[in-house]
């Protein structure tokens, strides 16, 4: 948990800013809840202040065209700065295009795999986790059901590929920690259900 109350404010103001005008993907929920829910699973699962606040800003390289690793540094300092860099797929320039999917998963993925920073696997697996449970709950949804897949970049093959490649990174990096076994089984619920 932050050590310093002001250090988790200034970081919950500072990402709601950046994504005051984002929602979550095919959604009208406001972005900001899915960055919160990250946060809230670091913090259940032990995090420390830098992770906790790096949950919170863990998507603003890759999806907010003004922010620099630069910034985040400075705002929050350096330790921060490497976990939220260390966690985003695609941190394009100004003026730049993501590449594509699967080659931004692919470069994800073989990140994990090596990575010897404990901090940034246990923010990853906490915001897979918050993203694999709201798939779940909408193929789940009667409202949704399988029509979740259409919302995303790639196929519904494709994505439950880089959820399963995830679950093995996961269970191998982060090995009988509950974030790695709720991951696993939520992933698991997704070929049960749709």
């Amino acid at each position: 948990m932050p050590n310093k109350h002001e250090d988790f404010v200034k970081a919950f103001k500072f990402a709601n800013d950046k994504h005051w005008d984002h929602t979550r993907k095919g959604t009208s929920i406001p972005y900001i809840a899915h960055p919160m829910a990250v946060a809230s699973l670091v913090m259940e699962n032990g995090g420390n202040s830098d992770e906790v606040i790096a949950a919170l800003l863990h998507d603003v390289l890759g999806d907010c065209e003004a922010v620099s690793f630069a910034d985040i540094e400075s705002e929050f300092g350096p330790r921060v700065a490497e976990i939220v860099d260390g966690l985003s797929d695609a941190n394009p320039g100004p003026g730049e295009s993501k590449a594509p999917w699967k080659e931004r998963k692919l470069t994800y993925l073989d990140h994990l795999a090596t990575v010897e920073d404990d901090s940034i696997l246990k923010v990853s697996c906490a915001d897979k986790l918050h993203n694999a449970r709201s798939i779940l709950s909408d193929l789940n949804d009667p409202r949704v059901g399988v029509a979740v897949w259409d919302k995303f970049n790639a196929s519904r093959d494709g994505t439950l590929w880089y959820y399963d490649s995830l679950v093995e990174i996961f269970e191998r990096r982060l090995a009988e920690t509950r974030l790695a076994s709720e991951f696993a089984a939520t992933v698991a619920a997704f070929h049960s259900v749709g």
